[in-house]
């Protein structure tokens, strides 16, 4: 059986709760498995190999699109709850019945949601660029955020170097070096998520994002063991964010 990776799995697809998924599996496979909630916008070609091949030398990955995202069908949901309740489905409809999962930036959003709604299902969490509900500067795009995708680039790809990456020198030769890796798979590659992608998210993204009292204290019932992953300086969703992810350093 051919081993696969990031380059070279198959696009597959899978039906539940009336939506087409579209998702791929590679990597080794004995134990549990991790499934990928992506970044706003993102697809399944949105991820690092660097990533995404490095977790697969020990276990396997699953990365798939959500509802209405790029080759999956259906509406993207504009709370973050539906988008945990069809990540949900789509993990049940592949009869898996235990599962890590990582998510990064509104993906994190989803994963906490994931381990809320069904946390028989979820044996640990990785939450990389991420926050709590009602976490600092989330009620909408930080301005960094707004000026950041409101922009302009030469090459449309060129806009993950200003999400991800800082003005530096070396910084920006990293970002190369990843839109490097992002174009190697040259087959089968996801298409761009169409227009109405973004306003759906954003609109679930200020959902969540909403202060409120005690808007912290449903962390206090996620009880996986749980990586926070975090820059120094992330614009997307600010840095504190990840310390509040700690339910013993939540503010009441």
């Amino acid at each position: 059986m051919t081993q696969h990776n990031h380059q070279t799995a198959p696009t597959q697809f899978v039906e539940a709760n009336g939506i087409r998924f579209a998702y791929r599996r590679f990597g080794k496979l004995d134990g549990v498995p991790l499934v990928f909630n992506q970044h706003f916008t993102g697809t399944m070609d949105h991820w690092d190999p660097a990533v995404t091949n490095g977790f697969a030398k020990d276990r396997e990955v699953i990365l798939f699109n959500n509802a209405g995202i790029s080759s999956s069908s259906g509406e993207v949901p504009t709370s973050i709850e539906g988008m945990a309740a069809n990540a949900i489905a789509f993990i049940g409809v592949l009869g898996l019945s235990k599962v890590d999962v990582l998510g990064f930036s509104i993906g994190g959003f989803v994963a906490q949601e994931i381990a809320s709604q069904a946390p028989g299902l979820v044996r640990k969490l990785i939450l990389v660029g991420t926050g709590p509900r009602g976490g600092q500067g989330m009620a909408s795009l930080t301005p960094e955020a707004q000026q950041i995708f409101g922009a302009t680039y030469e090459e449309p790809d060129h806009l993950w170097l200003a999400v991800h990456f800082t003005r530096s020198e070396a910084s920006q030769a990293a970002g190369r070096d990843f839109l490097k890796r992002f174009r190697l798979r040259n087959q089968n590659r996801d298409p761009e998520v169409n227009e109405k992608v973004a306003p759906a998210q954003l609109e679930a993204l200020g959902k969540w994002g909403i202060q409120f009292e005690r808007s912290y204290d449903y962390l206090k019932s996620i009880h996986q063991p749980t990586l926070v992953v975090n820059g120094g300086k992330d614009v997307i969703i600010y840095s504190v964010n990840s310390f509040i992810l700690h339910p013993a350093a939540a503010p009441a």
